[in-house]
């Protein structure tokens, strides 16, 4: 089965225990960067992470990118929404297929 892991501040993430979702509280830059790397090296197919934790996470998100897990999904935190997750959406759907068909802004 796979496992799936959340990664966030205390109070955006914890909801999801509830959704037996593996919950991983973190909050500064080295923790938030060892945790994903960790949930990566150990068989987590699905890794949520809130937006504002994806930000000093940048340059390891975006070494599994291209790979097709684990999947990293950025989403909103209790902060709300900053728009990262729809931009990485975007991106994604840019680079698989060639055009932005998703959010074509005239």
């Amino acid at each position: 089965m796979s496992k799936i892991g959340i990664i966030g501040d205390t109070q955006s993430v914890t909801g999801f225990l509830s959704l037996g979702i593996d919950v991983f509280i973190a909050e500064d830059a080295d923790t938030i960067k060892k945790t994903l790397k960790a949930l990566a090296d150990n068989g987590y197919s699905i890794i949520y992470i809130t937006e504002k934790a994806s930000l000093v996470a940048e340059d390891l998100i975006a070494r599994y990118k291209d790979d097709p897990l684990p999947a990293i999904i950025v989403i909103p935190g209790i902060d709300g929404n900053l728009g990262i997750g729809m931009k990485e959406i975007r991106d994604s759907a840019k680079r698989a297929i060639g055009a932005d068909i998703l959010f074509n802004e005239n």
